[in-house]
């Protein structure tokens, strides 16, 4: 089996031991100098900060005393600054319902004071309290506020620790663009003040990210940059996971030895920092690589040991991946008997959680064929189709692959005829130009007759004359008939760019959906069953329990349906034409939406194709008065345009075996007096000085012969100027290409 643990960073950043002892004998000395009782109160909540790096067991017990000491003199501030720090460590402990009563204390006491900084650290706990209980849609809201009040504080090391938390919840729901977006914003945000403990906490996530998407050499790169950094620092807690993941990886590579010596690292670093979660699933992990070494006594033993780790831990997933581990080392002994009690013990603990992943589905197969091995086939088949709906669910995101890369071609045969038609257009054109100077040379001769024959022959030649001006009057029309054919060919390529990132959008939210209508169908089918009882037999509590979980995944199923509803909605938007009305528009939301899509919809062509995204919006820009139909197309051309690019360079570096070159995109939004200013930059191959001139210029195109039809340039050209806004681009040739937009705000 195969597990990833994600690293949830703690309020404040971790010190190593020897720094740890000098600063609390520092603090501690400070502390007997205090002159006053706030002061101490403050001191020593520095004091708990060093303590919760350490042992939490210990941290949490100086923890509750300061809160005792902040109430007896009534210093709120520093009775809400220790139950934040309280929470978090009873995050860790899995004393998930005691955080959440400190929380809800310390949110009571910022109704009546202003500190924003504590403010910000609040709102990401409460985001962690729900994450590490696997309840993602609960904890985005509280680490979106977090972000917000950071960035209007400009506090970068509580932003970048708010964005990793939210990215990590992003990665759980296996919404990988989100995740390395946040991963990258948060990576910014720590480098701008230097926090290296920052660094290595979002290598270890950014390892996680590569992992999942099977990337297992960047993988195993990334969790060792991470290790090395933390070395330095002494950064336990990063070391234990870095090696508690790399056990994983080298059970996907099939090198057991290794990841029994990763996991046992990891098992000795977990104990020593008192997190029971990590300790227990990295036994587990080290068991499991017994067990593939056939050496079974010992696998048993130390996932016993794991499994009672995790109960205490009360962590969700942890209790699953232990019960589990166990049942699959049993399993292989095709002891199925001794199986079933496992796995049906490891799904009781995700029963509330939002996991629908193929360790799952793989375990509910097991459980199948254990249950149909001992003549049990009722659940057998049960079991068995509980995992077929997960296998759907999960091929189901392979087929939404595979059915856009479908559109995307029949989108590009489209274009070839497109391409075809135009010229033909541009033939019958030159044709009727040139028809049109013998007609006008043909003229000249007649007025010259004219000239020397008189006023009769004059008149008869204005006759012709006006004859041929309806002739070009007609091809003048057919022209501009031809040229609004071909916008509109322009738009709904445009459109096609956009099925693949529309696709990938619309899977997570319409998954849910699925998921939770067919968990509430089964709630409601035992409400039935248990009120056909006899009276006196029913269990209400049980009744009651099963509609409070049917009106929370209702919830869900709304939630997730609105998802949808603006996705498709922003896509009927995108395909109509434009209605030429202006609308107060939020450019920094529109820019965020068109470049994601565009990103999937080069990654629906490539699976293998990543890229580093950064973006850099200016929330000081109101809504502005545009059409947003136009804009958005001008913005996914000039998106795509840069993938595109940076995609070609990548391709020719992997040809010379060149490793070291990162494709990134990166989007900016400023306002300059009453301008709005948006810069596409990427980091591809440039534009040769040669052909600068000739971008905009309509069906100029750098790219082979049917990827491009020359026009998306041009047409963003003709929107922006109809704004009354300019568009340029600055391009380094070897180094890459920044296309500057320039909107007045009306």
């Amino acid at each position: 089996m195969r597990y990833l643990i994600l690293s949830t960073i703690i309020l404040f950043g971790a010190t190593n031991i020897f720094a740890q002892n000098k600063a609390l004998d520092s603090i501690n000395k400070l502390i007997t100098k205090a002159t006053s009782d706030t002061q101490s109160i403050n001191l020593k909540a520095s004091k708990f900060n060093i303590l919760s790096n350490g042992n939490l067991d210990s941290a949490i017990i100086f923890g509750k005393n300061l809160i005792e000491e902040a109430k007896k003199i009534n210093y709120k501030p520093g009775e809400a600054k220790a139950r934040i720090k309280l929470a978090g460590d009873y995050c860790f402990t899995g004393k998930f319902a005691d955080a959440k009563t400190n929380l809800d204390i310390s949110k009571d006491i910022f109704s009546h004071i202003n500190d924003s900084t504590t403010l910000a650290k609040m709102y990401n706990t409460y985001g962690m309290t729900y994450s590490m209980q696997n309840k993602f849609d609960s904890a985005h809201p509280f680490f979106n506020t977090s972000i917000e009040i950071a960035k209007l504080i400009n506090d970068r090391a509580a932003l970048s620790t708010a964005l990793q938390n939210n990215a990590i919840a992003f990665q759980q729901e296996s919404d990988y663009a989100q995740a390395l977006s946040c991963y990258q914003q948060a990576l910014n945000a720590a480098e701008q003040i230097k926090d290296e403990e920052g660094e290595a906490y979002i290598y270890l996530n950014i390892a996680i990210t590569y992992s999942s998407l099977d990337e297992k050499k960047r993988a195993e790169y990334a969790y060792l940059k991470a290790i090395d950094i933390a070395k330095k620092r002494d950064l336990k807690n990063v070391i234990t996971y870095s090696y508690s993941n790399l056990a994983s990886l080298y059970n996907d590579l099939k090198d057991y030895k290794k990841e029994y010596d990763a996991a046992m690292k990891a098992v000795v670093l977990a104990k020593e920092t008192g997190d029971m979660g990590i300790e227990a699933s990295s036994l587990s992990r080290a068991a499991m690589s017994l067990a593939n070494q056939n050496n079974f006594s010992e696998a048993e033993k130390l996932n016993l040991q794991s499994i009672a780790i995790a109960d205490s831990s009360k962590q969700p997933y942890n209790i699953y991946q232990t019960y589990s581990g166990m049942a699959e080392i049993v399993y292989i002994q095709k002891d199925y008997k001794r199986t079933i009690p496992y796995f049906e013990k490891a799904f009781q603990a995700i029963s509330k959680s939002d996991i629908y992943d193929a360790e799952v589905g793989k375990s509910y197969a097991d459980l199948s064929e254990s249950y149909e091995k001992i003549g049990n086939f009722e659940k057998a088949l049960t079991a068995y189709k509980i995992s077929k709906k997960i296998s759907d669910s999960i091929s189901g995101k392979e087929n939404i692959k595979k059915s856009t890369e479908l559109t995307l071609n029949y989108e590009f045969a489209k274009k070839q005829q497109i391409e075809k038609d135009e010229q033909q257009k541009k033939n019958d054109l030159a044709k009727a130009r040139q028809t049109g100077l013998i007609i006008g040379l043909i003229l000249t001769i007649i007025l010259g007759a004219v000239a020397f024959n008189g006023f009769r022959n004059k008149r008869k030649s204005n006759i012709l004359l006006q004859q041929e001006k309806e002739k070009v009057e007609v091809t003048l029309s057919e022209l501009k008939n031809t040229q609004a054919q071909l916008v509109q060919a322009e738009k709904m390529a445009s459109l096609g760019e956009l099925t693949a990132g529309i696709a990938h959008e619309i899977q997570n939210p319409l998954n849910f959906v699925n998921n939770f209508s067919e968990v509430n169908k089964e709630m409601i089918e035992e409400i039935i069953q248990e009120r056909n009882k006899a009276q006196g037999t029913r269990n209400e509590d049980l009744e009651n329990e099963l509609l409070l979980d049917i009106k929370e995944n209702s919830e869900k199923i709304n939630h997730h349906g609105k998802r949808a509803d603006a996705i498709v909605k922003g896509m009927l938007q995108h395909s109509r034409s434009s209605s030429s009305i202006k609308e107060l528009t939020d450019i920094n939301e529109l820019a965020d939406e068109y470049l994601r899509l565009a990103y999937h919809g080069l990654r629906a062509k490539e699976n293998s194709f990543n890229a580093t995204i950064k973006t850099d919006f200016d929330k000081s820009i109101n809504a502005i008065n545009i059409i947003p139909q136009d804009i958005s197309r001008v913005l996914l051309n000039l998106f795509s345009n840069a993938f595109y690019a940076v995609n070609e360079k990548l391709k020719a570096e992997n040809k010379k075996g060149e490793a070291d070159y990162s494709p990134t995109v990166s989007v900016q939004t400023k306002k300059i007096n009453n301008i709005v200013e948006i810069k596409v930059t990427d980091n591809g191959n440039g534009i040769p000085s040669t052909i600068i001139n000739k971008i905009f210029q309509p069906f100029f195109t750098t790219k082979p012969t049917g990827q491009g039809t020359g026009l998306g340039l041009s047409l963003s050209y003709d929107i922006i100027k109809a704004h009354g806004g300019e568009i340029k681009a600055e391009t380094k040739q070897g180094e890459g290409t920044t296309f500057i937009i320039q909107i007045p705000v009306m």
